[in-house]
Protein backbone atom coordinates (compact mmCIF):
# COMPACT_ATOMS: atom_id res chain seq x y z
CA UNK A 1 0.00 0.00 0.00
CA UNK A 2 1.35 3.17 -0.78
CA UNK A 3 0.42 6.57 1.09
CA UNK A 4 -1.32 9.38 -0.81
CA UNK A 5 -0.97 12.65 1.01
CA UNK A 6 -4.28 15.33 0.82
CA UNK A 7 -4.12 19.19 0.23
CA UNK A 8 -5.61 19.59 2.91
CA UNK A 9 -3.55 17.52 5.29
CA UNK A 10 -0.02 18.75 3.68
CA UNK A 11 -2.09 22.45 4.74
CA UNK A 12 -2.63 20.73 8.06
CA UNK A 13 1.35 20.07 8.40
CA UNK A 14 2.33 23.39 7.33
CA UNK A 15 0.49 24.98 9.94
CA UNK A 16 1.24 23.25 12.96
CA UNK A 17 5.50 23.51 11.80
CA UNK A 18 4.83 27.11 11.23
CA UNK A 19 2.98 27.46 14.94
CA UNK A 20 5.94 25.62 16.31
CA UNK A 21 8.65 27.38 14.57
CA UNK A 22 7.26 30.74 16.03
CA UNK A 23 9.44 29.78 18.93
CA UNK A 24 11.39 27.02 17.22
CA UNK A 25 12.32 26.54 13.19
CA UNK A 26 13.96 23.53 14.30
CA UNK A 27 11.53 21.72 16.72
CA UNK A 28 8.20 22.98 14.79
CA UNK A 29 10.65 20.90 11.44
CA UNK A 30 11.20 17.92 13.74
CA UNK A 31 7.47 17.63 15.26
CA UNK A 32 5.98 17.38 11.74
CA UNK A 33 8.84 15.18 10.85
CA UNK A 34 7.64 12.91 13.52
CA UNK A 35 4.23 12.93 12.47
CA UNK A 36 5.33 11.83 9.00
CA UNK A 37 7.46 9.11 10.79
CA UNK A 38 3.92 7.57 12.24
CA UNK A 39 2.43 7.70 9.17
CA UNK A 40 5.04 6.31 7.63
CA UNK A 41 4.13 2.92 9.41
CA UNK A 42 0.72 2.20 8.22
CA UNK A 43 1.71 0.67 5.09
CA UNK A 44 2.74 -2.58 7.25
CA UNK A 45 0.10 -1.90 9.88
CA UNK A 46 -2.57 -0.22 7.83
CA UNK A 47 -5.65 -1.01 10.57
CA UNK A 48 -3.74 0.02 13.70
CA UNK A 49 -5.15 3.46 14.11
CA UNK A 50 -8.83 3.21 15.69
CA UNK A 51 -11.56 4.00 14.53
CA UNK A 52 -12.68 7.44 14.45
CA UNK A 53 -15.65 7.54 16.51
CA UNK A 54 -17.49 10.70 14.83
CA UNK A 55 -17.22 8.70 11.66
CA UNK A 56 -19.50 5.92 12.74
CA UNK A 57 -20.56 5.24 9.15
CA UNK A 58 -17.87 5.34 7.95
CA UNK A 59 -15.92 2.20 8.80
CA UNK A 60 -13.07 2.91 6.39
CA UNK A 61 -11.90 5.91 8.32
CA UNK A 62 -9.52 5.98 11.03
CA UNK A 63 -7.08 7.79 13.27
CA UNK A 64 -3.62 7.60 14.65
CA UNK A 65 -2.87 9.78 18.13
CA UNK A 66 0.35 11.06 18.08
CA UNK A 67 0.57 13.55 20.84
CA UNK A 68 -1.95 15.67 20.90
CA UNK A 69 -2.67 15.39 17.44
CA UNK A 70 -5.12 13.51 15.32
CA UNK A 71 -4.04 11.56 12.16
CA UNK A 72 -6.95 10.86 10.14
CA UNK A 73 -7.02 8.45 7.48
CA UNK A 74 -9.12 6.50 4.71
CA UNK A 75 -7.99 3.12 4.00
CA UNK A 76 -8.84 2.49 0.40
CA UNK A 77 -8.10 -1.18 -1.52
CA UNK A 78 -4.54 0.25 -2.90
CA UNK A 79 -3.56 3.09 -0.73
CA UNK A 80 -4.02 5.33 3.08
CA UNK A 81 -5.30 8.21 2.09
CA UNK A 82 -4.11 11.01 4.69
CA UNK A 83 -7.13 13.10 5.09
CA UNK A 84 -6.17 15.47 8.00
CA UNK A 85 -4.23 16.03 11.14
CA UNK A 86 -5.72 18.49 13.69
CA UNK A 87 -5.58 18.80 17.30
CA UNK A 88 -6.87 16.46 19.85
CA UNK A 89 -8.66 19.50 21.42
CA UNK A 90 -10.88 20.96 18.20
CA UNK A 91 -14.53 19.69 18.16
CA UNK A 92 -14.76 17.19 15.12
CA UNK A 93 -18.15 16.96 16.64
CA UNK A 94 -18.98 19.91 15.04
CA UNK A 95 -17.16 20.65 12.13
CA UNK A 96 -19.13 21.07 9.24
CA UNK A 97 -18.27 19.62 6.60
CA UNK A 98 -16.83 16.49 8.24
CA UNK A 99 -12.79 16.30 6.67
CA UNK A 100 -13.48 12.71 5.39
CA UNK A 101 -16.65 13.97 3.82
CA UNK A 102 -14.55 16.69 1.79
CA UNK A 103 -11.95 14.48 0.28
Amino acid sequence: MRIEWTDPAIADLEAIRDYIARDSEYYGAQFVGRIIDAVEKLPRFPEMGRRVPEARSEIDVRELIFQNYRIIYRLKADKIQIITVLHGSRNLRGMKPKPWEVV
